[in-house]
């Protein structure tokens, strides 16, 4: 690709891709996010999410902390026993004297199905956005709650906005919180994602990028971790200025290949183009509607999504073992089932009389959203074995569903889909 280039650009350094348009979408805190969809009374008090915790323990380690417990000084990877020292349980101190309330605050264990269930409502966001601004778009799952878009086709002039649409939906329809960072390269992106959270939206055009770095620290860069920081400031580099003004030879003499490449991201320029990380895990359809108990519709809609999803698996060639639904409830109560066979198929029918089978569970309830999901996906060329005349043994009966699903459920990435 071919466009603007950047102020002080050496012209062997010339063709980097300013007319690209790079979103890096951060989700906010997000494990700690969805405890606060499920138990709303957190939202606003510090709290901590831990793995390897249970609890009342104090072993395991920190996974999330809010922010509300960062201005304690709880930081993601700290042990859940230093967590404490700085910040104890809620319940503890209203116990001791000692202790202030208001200095206190809560722990729950990881649980990571809850927080993939939620991740897969803004895969279906974030995919949808992309399909819509731009056909040619490309998604790259980071994790479970990170990815880069490349929605080069809405141009800089419909940047912002496809950004603050993108957050809105997130926001409206997974009741989490997402940065978004938008930029000509992925690392500039990265940055801008990380200036302003959290719910925060920065847009740096292709003329502003190096404005836009040279005065951060040197730790906020892409790429620069803490031991990589200390060592350029031992050498006397404090910020992406001085990074970007250091000589390239030097720096690949002390970090190797990566001296070169942090020299670069200091000014602005990096080619690295964004692109999917391997084969999906899985597959899926939601679509929100007005809140409704009605069972029809309901049950024209999950139908749909069944096909959908089946016509999506038999486009990307695949064969799928897991088949199951979600369930929102009003607000955000988050429901799965799921139901495993005892080989991968393809076969849309069936995922249409699994997924209204699963749904029966909840046909008196008030919903604001239904999906239908495939997953175990096999994309051998395999001849696929009948199941014709297929019924329900043992092993998918309704008393099964949850506990299978446990067994079988891919570690399904944030945006990890082809569409």
């Amino acid at each position: 690709m071919t466009g603007s280039t950047l102020p002080g650009m050496p012209t062997d350094e010339r063709g980097e891709a300013g007319d690209r348009v790079i979103c890096h979408v951060d989700m906010d805190c997000f494990y700690a996010a969805c405890e606060r969809l499920r138990e709303p009374a957190l939202v606003g008090e510090p709290l901590v999410v831990g793995m390897g915790y249970e609890a009342g323990a104090d072993v395991g380690a920190v996974a999330t902390a809010s922010y509300e417990a960062r201005a304690f000084g709880v930081e993601s990877a700290m042990p859940i026993s230093g967590a404490l020292e700085r910040l104890p349980r809620k319940r503890t101190a209203a116990r001791d004297d000692d202790l202030d309330v208001a200095d206190a605050g809560f722990y729950r264990p990881v649980e990571m199905e809850y927080y993939e269930s939620v991740g897969e409502t803004v895969d279906a966001i974030v995919e949808r956005a992309v399909a819509e601004a731009d056909p040619d778009g490309v998604i790259r799952s980071v994790s479970i709650d990170e990815a880069y878009l490349d929605v080069s086709a809405v141009g800089w002039d419909g940047a912002r906005s496809f950004a603050e649409t993108l957050r809105a939906d997130i926001g409206s329809e997974a009741g989490v919180t997402a940065s978004v960072g938008v930029a000509p390269n992925m690392s500039a992106a990265k940055v801008a994602s990380d200036a302003d959270k959290p719910d925060g939206l920065v847009v740096v055009r292709p003329d502003e990028v190096r404005g836009f770095l040279a005065d951060r620290s040197v730790s906020e860069l892409h790429g620069v971790g803490p031991v990589t920081a200390d060592r350029l400031g031992e050498m006397g580099i404090e910020t992406a200025r001085d990074l970007a003004s250091a000589d390239p030879d030097e720096l690949e003499a002390g970090f190797g290949s990566r001296g070169r490449q942090i020299h670069r991201h200091a000014r602005g320029i990096d080619r690295r183009e964004v692109e999917p990380v391997g084969r999906p895990k899985s597959l899926s359809s939601e679509k929100a509607l007005s809140v409704t108990d009605d069972g029809t519709t309901k049950r024209e809609l999950t139908a749909r999504l069944a096909s959908e999803v089946a016509e999506r698996a038999r486009s990307n060639g695949a064969l799928y073992k897991t088949i199951g639904v979600k369930v929102i409830r009003p607000p955000f109560d988050v429901n799965t089932r799921a139901r495993s066979l005892s080989g991968p198929i393809d076969d849309p029918d069936l995922v249409r009389e699994i997924a209204l089978d699963l749904l029966a569970e909840f046909d008196d309830d008030r919903v604001r959203k239904l999906g239908v999901r495939v997953s175990n996906l096999d994309f051998s060329e395999a001849e696929q074995s009948s199941l014709d005349g297929w019924e329900p043994t043992a092993q998918t009966t309704p008393a099964t569903h949850d506990r299978r699903d446990r067994r079988t459920r891919d570690q399904t990435t944030f945006c990890d889909f082809d569409e």
